[in-house]
C-alpha cells in the first residue's frame, strides 16, 4: 500500500517530529540532505482550536517543505477533531497523532503515551480522527505508537490491528514502552512481528543514530521505512548517507542475514574524506543551517544556534572551545565571528 505523495519506502527516510527542535529551518535543512518525508514538532489540539500563538509557530512552512506531516497530540475527540479541521483549512493534508511522547507534562493530560493505558478512549479518539481526516479524498494519517505503556503490558499488537481496520495509512513504531523513554535496548524484533501482523506501512523509529543504524533495522525487520530523530540532530547529512548506504546493500545483496558484511566494513570506504574535508562540510552545513534560521525565524534564530552549533562539532578539536563562546552570542555578528574563528 502506497502513500500517493507520502513515500515510504526503505530509500526514503523520514525525519521525526522533535519537539524544541524540528522547525521550519531544520526541516528544510533535511530535506537538502535528502529526508523524503518532514514532520513538524508536536502540536496541541487544544491550542489550535484556542488560537495559542506558539502552537501557531510551529506551523510555520514554506513551499519547499513538502510533502509535510503535522504531528498532533490530544486526548479528547472533540478537540483532536476540531483540531485536524483546522488544519485542513489551512492546507495541511498530512498528520500524524502522537501516541509515543512520554515526558510528564504530556502524559499527564492523557495525551502522548499515555493513551496506551486507556484504550477504550484511545480506539474512541483514533476513529474520530481517521473519519475526520478522510473526509477530504488524498488526506493521509498515521500513528505513532510504543510497545506499550508498562514495562511488559504490550499493546501495539492490539492497537496497530484496530488503527488499521479504522482506517489508519501506516503506523510507526519506536519499540520500547513509554515507562522507559529513551533507556533500555529497542525490541526491534517487535517492529518485525508487526509488519507481518498488518498490511499498512510500518514505519520504524528509536536509537537509529547512524544511517547504519537504519538500514540494519531495515534489513532484519522488514519494515517500510526510518525515520531519524535523534541521528539527524547530530548530522543531519544522515539522510544522503542513508540514501547512499541503502543503494549499496542492494547493489551488493546484502540481506539481513549477511548484515555482518556491511557491519564491517570501514565507513571511510563508503565515504572517503580527510580531517580537512570533514570539518568543511560541517561548516557548510552549519551556515547553510543559520541561513534559514535568519530567514524564517531571526527573532530566536541566535538562541537556537547556540544549541544547535555545538551538536555539529561535538567530534572536532577544540569544540568545547566553541560552545564556551558561543555562551556569550547575543547576535548575529556575534554567532558569525565565533563560527568563522573556529573555522578559519
Amino acid at each position: 500500500m502506497q502513500n500517493d505523495f507520502l513515500p515510504i519506502k526503505p530509500e526514503t527516510p523520514w525525519l521525526a517530529p522533535l519537539a524544541g527542535w524540528s522547525d521550519l529551518p531544520f526541516r528544510l535543512l533535511c530535506r537538502e540532505q535528502g529526508a523524503a518525508v518532514a514532520c513538524t514538532e508536536m502540536v496541541s489540539a487544544k491550542g489550535l482550536v484556542y488560537g495559542g500563538k506558539n502552537t501557531q509557530d510551529l506551523l510555520q512552512t514554506t513551499a519547499k517543505d513538502f510533502p509535510l506531516v503535522v504531528q498532533i497530540f490530544g486526548a479528547e475527540q472533540e478537540f483532536m477533531q476540531k483540531g485536524v479541521q483546522f488544519l485542513k483549512e489551512r492546507g495541511f493534508c498530512a498528520y500524524d497523532v502522537n501516541v509515543g511522547c512520554s515526558v510528564n507534562k504530556v502524559v499527564k493530560t492523557g495525551s502522548g503515551a499515555a493513551m496506551l493505558k486507556d484504550l477504550p478512549n484511545f480506539f474512541a479518539v483514533a476513529k474520530t480522527v481517521i473519519d475526520e481526516v478522510h473526509k477530504d479524498a488524498g488526506h493521509k494519517i498515521g500513528f505513532k505508537i510504543r510497545l506499550g505503556y508498562y514495562l511488559g503490558e504490550k499493546v501495539y499488537e492490539e492497537v496497530a490491528q484496530r488503527l488499521q481496520d479504522f482506517g489508519a495509512d501506516w503506523i510507526t513504531l519506536h519499540p520500547r514502552y513509554a515507562k522507559q523513554s529513551f533507556s533500555g535496548v529497542p525490541e526491534y524484533e517487535a517492529l518485525a512481528r508487526l509488519k507481518e501482523l498488518i498490511e499498512i506501512p510500518v514505519i520504524a523509529s528509536g536509537d537509529l543514530f547512524t544511517a547504519r543504524d537504519g538500514i540494519r533495522v531495515l534489513l532484519e525487520t522488514g519494515v517500510n521505512a526510518v525515520m531519524y530523530a535523534r541521528g539527524a540532530m547530530s548530522n543531519p547529512r544522515i539522510f544522503a548517507e542513508h540514501k547512499y548506504l541503502w543503494q549499496y546493500v542492494q547493489e551488493k545483496g546484502i540481506t539481513g542475514k549477511d548484515l555482518a558484511n556491511i557491519e564491517i566494513l570501514d565507513y571511510n570506504e563508503l565515504f572517503p574524506k580527510s580531517p580537512e574535508q570533514i570539518k568543511a562540510d560541517i561548516y557548510a552545513l552549519i551556515m547553510e543551517h543559520l541561513a534559514y534560521a535568519k530567514t524564517y525565524c531571526p527573532a530566536r534564530a541566535v538562541l537556537q544556534m547556540r544549541t544547535i552549533v555545538p551538536r555539529y562539532v561535538r567530534h572536532l578539536e577544540n569544540a568545547k572551545l566553541v560552545r564556551q563562546a558561543l555562551i556569550k552570542c547575543r547576535t548575529f555578528e556575534d554567532l558569525d565571528a565565533v563560527i568563522n574563528e573556529f573555522f578559519g
